[in-house]
């Protein structure tokens, strides 16, 4: 099982209210970019149609029909703009295909319709406006075309548009910057919160204190009390386990000698009853001490130092073997385990190593493979290795030695149940334990037990 099996974390609230924030911001911003030139535009150009609807006005007003019944235009209008050539603003009467046109189109004539637009002299983009009227002399209609060149127009709503643009983008900046401090302080309690909850992962509180707004308060009341209950139940059960392991301890003694006394037929009978209670005693005796255990937040230990105490103590049981341990593990390496709980892992596995080796033990840290690129869960955890130079045992044979109660060898003292529980202390951990060939020729148990979080 991986020490890390949770997928990758969210983004943190910061960044979420802060990108929630940024395209609200750039939605309204897009929009206002869109929607207020548009708006511009459109006053614009009503505003230059309503001028030359008026020079419309003062032009039909000012039509008429000679005595020839020919049509005639003002040589005038109140706008001297009409008189200078390709002054930007036009007019133009047609009937009958008789065209009239003002000083200022010259050469020219005003072309295009309304789909493609309108262009006037020195190809210049029009704003047109048109009207058709009747003469009492004339039954045919006159068309009449004002037109004004846009660009100017177009000029003022481009240095608008861009003015706009440049105001939207200082906003927008100086929006997500009071965000950002907005978002900031809002989060400061909770940033308070993890620092108070490292100060309890760490062991230098037992519960979380400080001042917490009303939104969070309950959280921290509720967390304290669940620390407080897990701390209680957590002892309890500890020290239910102890009684009932020294409890337990004088009847079976006195069992096992009332049943040693016994004849050879009843005691072949009754000892694998018996010693079947053992295991169940000491197996569950040994789950209910590790309950719990891998949730302690201030959990901490160095591995070096236990392999220490628990050497010096093999050594005086196997002390006829004459055996070496050779400790390489790094002082400075600490682990995520209770201390009795890696004396549980550790000592089941180095007294194990005791049982078969020949004259050499290793316990060492498994460094990364070279060439291969490290992972998460290599970075969060700790391999810690214990070869022996003992016979070993098959692929099949390392499977089995970890299911509660199997023994591979009779003829060993042990209840068989020794590896099983590191298994489970271990998995307990969310690490794991792994039985294989040991380069020395005897067994290699690789403990990966989790580092613990700075």
């Amino acid at each position: 099982m991986p020490i890390n099996p949770a997928s990758s974390p969210l983004p943190s609230l910061r960044s979420r209210l802060l990108l929630a924030a940024a395209v609200w911001l750039l939605g309204i911003t897009a929009a206002a970019s869109y929607v207020v030139p548009t708006f511009i535009k459109s006053y614009l150009v009503d505003q230059e149609k309503e001028q030359l609807y008026l020079y419309m006005d003062e032009l039909t007003a000012m039509v008429d029909v000679d005595s020839t019944r020919n049509v005639i235009a003002p040589k005038r209008l109140s706008n001297p703009r009409f008189q200078q050539p390709y002054s930007g603003l036009y007019w133009s009467l047609s009937i009958n295909g008789l065209e009239l046109r003002s000083r200022s189109l010259w050469d020219t004539r005003i072309q295009g319709d309304e789909e493609n637009g309108y262009t006037g002299p020195n190809k210049q983009s029009l704003l047109v406006v048109k009207r058709q009227f009747f003469l009492p002399e004339k039954e045919e209609p006159v068309d009449v075309v004002i037109a004004a060149n846009q660009e100017p127009l177009l000029h003022t709503l481009k240095q608008l548009t861009n003015g706009l643009w440049m105001i939207l983008t200082v906003m927008v900046i100086g929006i997500l910057i009071l965000i950002w401090f907005q978002v900031s302080w809002s989060l400061l309690p909770l940033r308070r919160l993890q620092q108070k909850l490292k100060q309890v992962r760490d062991g230098e509180a037992s519960e979380l204190s400080g001042r917490y707004p009303a939104e969070i308060r309950p959280v921290v009341d509720d967390l304290n009390a669940l620390l407080f209950h897990y701390q209680e139940v957590l002892e309890r059960a500890r020290n239910h386990a102890g009684n009932l392991s020294h409890a337990l301890k004088t009847p079976i003694a006195v069992l096992h000698n009332e049943v040693g006394k016994l004849p050879p037929e009843e005691k072949a009978r009754l000892q694998p009853t018996l010693a079947q209670l053992q295991q169940h005693i000491d197996y569950h005796l040994g789950r209910a001490r590790m309950a719990g255990a891998a949730n302690i937040l201030a959990a901490k230990t160095a591995p070096s130092l236990r392999v220490d105490a628990i050497s010096m103590a093999m050594d005086k049981v196997y002390v006829e073997r004459d055996l070496i341990l050779v400790n390489e593990l790094d002082s400075d390496l600490m682990v995520a385990v209770e201390k009795r709980d890696l004396d549980e892992i550790l000592g089941n596995l180095i007294e194990n190593s005791y049982k078969w080796a020949t004259s050499l033990i290793r316990v060492h840290q498994l460094p990364p493979t070279p060439g291969t690129k490290t992972t998460e869960s290599d970075r969060d955890t700790v391999t810690i290795v214990i070869d022996d130079d003992g016979p070993g045992i098959d692929a099949q044979a390392c499977q089995d030695a970890m299911k509660r109660g199997v023994r591979l060898d009779e003829t060993t003292p042990g209840t068989g149940l020794g590896l099983s529980i590191v298994a489970e202390l271990t998995h307990t951990y969310r690490g794991r334990l792994g039985l294989e060939k040991s380069p020395l020729g005897g067994l290699r148990a690789t403990v990966q037990l989790p580092k613990p979080r700075n």
